[in-house]
């Protein structure tokens, strides 16, 4: 595992910029389709995209932050 740990941290932020990306073009998508900007869809959906962005955003999130405790372990076990 040792040998596979810059690949880790590098992934850890990678995810991590995804997940910000996801938020965010959730936010603009969410806030365009309440804002009456996409009159193709009725405003109540904008809330629906600011809740399935906001889920992903918060379980991307969560896998780099896991990540970044497995980094964390490994280096603490590799000092022992």
């Amino acid at each position: 595992m040792r040998e596979h740990l810059e690949f880790l941290k590098f992934s850890s932020v990678v995810v991590k910029a995804a997940a910000w990306v996801f938020l965010f073009f959730g936010a603009v998508g969410g806030a365009a389709i309440m804002l009456g900007f996409a009159s193709a869809y009725p405003r109540w959906m904008g809330l629906v995209v600011l809740a399935v962005y906001g889920f992903l955003f918060f379980f991307l999130y969560i896998i780099a932050k896991i990540a970044e405790l497995l980094i964390k372990i490994i280096n603490e076990i590799k000092k022992e």
